[in-house]
């Protein structure tokens, strides 16, 4: 029974610290789910169904790639050593295109965001988390967040890039509310698995792959 006891006791300490230490390379899982309280656009989002979203990364590099039948492919990377985020979109009738660009807000971007740091934590995947409550416009639209970030993830977040240095750790979970055509609209994220693993740096480059184009205007 004792040597049980301690081996339990054991294993308990490892999981402990290895959700301490903080993590450099790895994949994690993430879950979204939209809703909004107008029943017509309630129904398109249930439609459309939950998007389920891979992130690779490796250092203050990341990968995150999204599929929905409705919306199509999208994969955004992110260099946060470079400042670059390039952007591909593959969508029924707009085809491949990318977007290749510095994610460094500009003074004036940053004065439609405010960020406040949150009293409260939360526990996702064994990782403590900070609360950060984020108000900013996008697109003329009001936009309020809550996430909740862990500092054991090195990678760079395309969530947070618009709110330059203010928001510490990559989110684990956040809520996003926003208003689209009269309609209220409110997503989910959060991380439902994270492995720790090799990450190719073929994946986390910021050159366009063969038979993307660049998106016009951008």
């Amino acid at each position: 029974m004792k040597k049980i006891l301690v081996l339990g006791l054991a294993l308990m300490l490892n999981m402990v610290a290895t959700a301490q230490d903080q993590m450099q390379e790895g994949v994690l899982m993430a879950k979204q789910t939209m809703a909004s309280d107008n029943e017509q656009m309630n129904a398109q989002l249930k439609a459309m169904g939950d998007s389920e979203a891979t992130t690779y990364f490796k250092g203050t590099k990341s990968r995150s790639e999204t599929s929905n039948p409705m919306t199509g492919d999208m994969t955004i990377i992110v260099d946060g050593e470079e400042k670059q985020m390039l952007m591909l979109i593959d969508q029924l009738g707009v085809g491949k295109k990318y977007i290749l660009q510095s994610f460094v807000p500009s003074e004036e971007d940053l004065k439609s965001v405010t960020v406040e740091k949150g009293s409260e934590t939360k526990t996702v995947m064994g990782y403590e988390c900070q609360q950060y409550i984020v108000k900013m416009k996008q697109n003329g639209q009001d936009v309020e967040m809550q996430m909740f970030t862990t500092d054991k993830i090195s990678a760079s977040s395309h969530n947070t890039t618009a709110m330059g240095d203010q928001v510490e750790g990559y989110p684990l979970y956040f809520v996003m509310k926003m208003n689209q055509m009269g309609a209220s609209i409110e997503v989910t994220s959060e991380v439902t698995e994270i492995k720790q693993e090799s990450v190719s740096d073929d994946k986390l480059s910021l050159t366009p792959p063969e038979g993307y184009t660049k998106m016009e205007g951008m």
